[in-house]
């Protein structure tokens, strides 16, 4: 669920309608991607896809509803706005408790997916730190751009986002012409894979979490529904698309008893891209992908975090001076880099906690605020989803299951591959 938040500062000069689906690809396409394919291994290819084809669309579904209450409204108004006057006090702190814990559990996530895949580049060229040293020196340089300005933040994250996808095409371009069809088919001559679907679906919601810039496009392109619309299909279609590549990429090259013994290692970001780069034959692809992975992880790391710094700041009524912005960096900083100190590899662990939070932000309550505003706005002759009410009880199933299988799965109940 990479850099959320604030991708939607990296506007296009002129309101385009590729503007606005980049703004939503760009959010969704993250350092997330790299869970896909570790908690895909146990119902491998065949049912990853089917996964990732409904994920897809009730996370498009969900956006699509929020973006129908948010028309409502005067372009501008808040995702805390919107909740408190259609559905209440107590969902609108319920909804602010559960972003606020998104956006500090993923920046706890991409530091130690950032000390992984740094200890990986840096044992490259012959320099072995411990990790926990590597995701503190990751922590340190990213934060520090974003202590400096915004605008730092915005100029680096560009670079960064142009970076990706060269070093994406290149790394995968070359995986994909080198797929085992038989490991994408018949992987192990097992017969039970539907059984591991239901662990994996909380990372799958993970990886379609942009409904925090709905808000945003709405802002952007004022109340021009029909254009909203595309760039939400066609953006988070791309996800979906680049998505289907990696797994192909990754299940078409690492077997899945492979994949076993990356789970056994942690399954972090590192221990996948080593995996990937022992069959790709290429030296200078192999510093594609590394590179492609170190991008990932920075991107979204600034992304969620410059959301976290703002939404904290003005949550403790820190100003912009220097002074200000330390105390809002120590309160932003400071609990996640310890938790990456003290547990460097927790990164799938992170993805599933954030995917639960996420049920209730992303899925449940941009549900219920469409089920409410139709009662509160029935003359309006907006915009509304098609499906009626049914529409709106199978989104808010989607996240109730998804919710119950992260918890399930937590108490070993149902069965994870590993």
């Amino acid at each position: 669920m990479a850099n959320f938040m604030d991708v939607a500062r990296h506007k296009p000069h002129g309101k385009s309608l590729l503007g606005g689906a980049m703004i939503i690809a760009g959010t969704t396409v993250g350092a997330g991607m790299f869970s896909l394919p570790v908690v895909g291994a146990g119902m491998w290819f065949g049912y990853s896809i089917l996964m990732l084809l409904g994920v897809w669309f009730c996370m498009l579904m969900s956006g699509l509803l929020l973006l129908e209450t948010n028309l409502h409204f005067e372009p501008g108004a808040s995702f805390d706005t919107l909740t408190r006057v259609t559905l209440g006090q107590f969902w609108r702190i319920v909804n602010g408790v559960s972003i606020a814990f998104v956006l500090y559990i993923l920046t706890y996530a991409y530091i130690s997916g950032g000390s992984s895949i740094v200890n990986h580049s840096l044992q490259g060229i012959g320099i072995s730190l411990p990790q926990s040293a590597a995701g503190l020196i990751f922590a340190l340089l990213l934060a520090s751009v974003v202590l400096i300005s915004t605008r730092a933040v915005d100029r680096i994250t560009t670079v960064m986002l142009g970076g990706m996808i060269i070093t994406f095409f290149l790394a995968i371009g070359n995986l994909l012409l080198e797929i085992d069809t038989s490991k994408l088919f018949i992987p192990d001559g097992q017969v039970s894979y539907a059984p591991y679907l239901w662990a994996a679906l909380p990372f799958g919601l993970a990886s379609f979490g942009y409904h925090g810039n709905v808000p945003s496009l709405v802002k952007y392109y004022g109340k021009e529904p029909a254009t909203i619309i595309k760039a939400l299909c066609i953006g988070t279609f791309i996800a979906l698309v680049i998505y289907l590549c990696w797994l192909v990429a990754t299940m078409g090259n690492i077997s899945r008893v492979q994949f076993g013994d990356v789970i056994a290692q942690g399954g972090n970001m590192g221990v996948l891209v080593a995996a990937l780069s022992e069959v790709i034959s290429s030296h200078w692809l192999n510093n594609m992908l590394t590179l492609f992975a170190n991008l990932a992880v920075a991107s979204s790391f600034l992304g969620v975090t410059l959301g976290l710094f703002d939404y904290l700041a003005d949550l403790f009524g820190f100003d912009d001076s220097s002074q200000g912005r330390l105390k809002t960096a120590a309160v932003t900083f400071l609990p996640p880099t310890v938790l990456g100190l003290l547990f460097p590899d927790g990164f799938l662990i992170a993805i599933g906690f954030a995917a639960l939070a996420a049920t209730i932000w992303a899925v449940i309550v941009p549900a219920l605020m469409a089920y409410k505003a139709r009662r509160l706005f029935p003359e309006s002759g907006g915009f509304r989803v098609a499906g009626g009410t049914p529409l709106i009880l199978l989104v808010m199933l989607f996240g109730l299951v998804t919710a119950a299988c992260h918890l399930l799965a937590m108490a070993d109940i149902l069965p994870v591959f590993g």
